[in-house]
């Protein structure tokens, strides 16, 4: 293969961009450490907009109505969260 034929690759349509409001709760999680109290949690992430099937919803409403006081990994952080708000396709503007 020339240096001309790899520049060029192949031409993939993307389509059109559509936003989607709030952030994924994957990032969220990443920027806290483990083990977490939910009250620290709630403190520092709470005004975050995350991204979830019904739209986006600050991350301090979706823990209100989780039981737990006390995470002790991102995994159960994650899994308590979708517990809550559902694990779909997320809605779009």
């Amino acid at each position: 293969m020339t240096d001309e034929e790899e520049s060029e690759g192949p031409v993939v349509e993307l389509g059109e961009e559509t936003p989607v409001e709030g952030q994924p709760l994957a990032r969220v999680a990443a920027r806290l450490t483990w083990p977490h109290e939910m009250s620290r949690i709630i403190a520092q992430e709470g005004d975050s907009v995350i991204r979830t099937p019904s739209g986006p919803q600050t991350l301090s409403d979706v823990l209100e109505e989780v039981d737990e006081t006390y995470v002790d990994s991102r995994q159960t952080f994650v899994s308590l969260v979708r517990d809550v708000v559902g694990d779909g396709p997320v809605a779009t503007e």
